[in-house]
């Protein structure tokens, strides 16, 4: 009786400590949580979700070449790379556009904020909520490497024109590719391409 009941104690106990964490956000942590544009300083951002199976094989090789390399820390910094390229390019800040962006894709941006001046268009975007981010493959081809991040964003959009002003709240889903050369000291990454992606 006395090892059955030692028996029936563990098995109680293992169950206890899979099913009494807490798993995933839960209700008190939606009443605290506060969305907003920006990163807190010193936050952990959660892991991030690697949705391709061919990006775990690019990460080896880039870990094999930039040991220092930090999944996590990437991610932070391709969402606030995000938010300040959505907002930027909203405001025609060209001067915040120009470290973070491929000079082809600089080239394509400046056309369509010369475009919107030229019609007497102006923008200003907020986001809603922290964008959702997904780490979806990273490439290594001799010292360039490549991560695509998909991209979930909500924001509210106020924009003026010639027939007035207008607010609107929109959803948007792409994925942005970030570029790097390893054989540089410069770790930032620039933006070299944006596809439409599903929501």
């Amino acid at each position: 009786m006395i090892i059955l009941a030692l028996v029936a104690a563990v098995v109680l106990f293992q169950l206890y400590a899979v099913l009494g964490r807490r798993v995933g956000r839960q209700a008190e942590d939606t009443a605290h949580a506060r969305p907003g544009p920006a990163v807190p300083e010193g936050a952990r951002p959660p892991p991030a979700a690697v949705t391709d199976p061919a990006a775990l094989t690019g990460l080896a090789q880039l870990r094999t070449r930039d040991p220092g390399f930090d999944t996590a820390r990437f991610m932070q910094g391709a969402r606030q790379a995000f938010q300040i390229i959505v907002k930027s390019f909203a405001l025609g800040d060209r001067k915040a556009l120009e470290p973070l962006l491929a000079p082809e894709v600089m080239r394509t941006f400046e056309n369509a904020m010369a475009s919107r001046e030229h019609e007497g268009r102006s923008e200003q975007v907020e986001f809603l909520q922290e964008p959702r981010a997904d780490l979806e493959s990273v490439n290594l081809v001799g010292d360039l490497v490549k991560a695509s991040v998909r991209f979930l964003a909500e924001f509210r959009s106020r924009s003026k024109g010639p027939e007035g002003e207008a607010v609107d709240d929109r959803r948007t889903a792409e994925v942005w590719t970030f570029q790097r050369s390893l054989a540089s000291r410069d770790p930032n990454w620039t933006l070299v391409n944006v596809d439409p992606a599903e929501a």
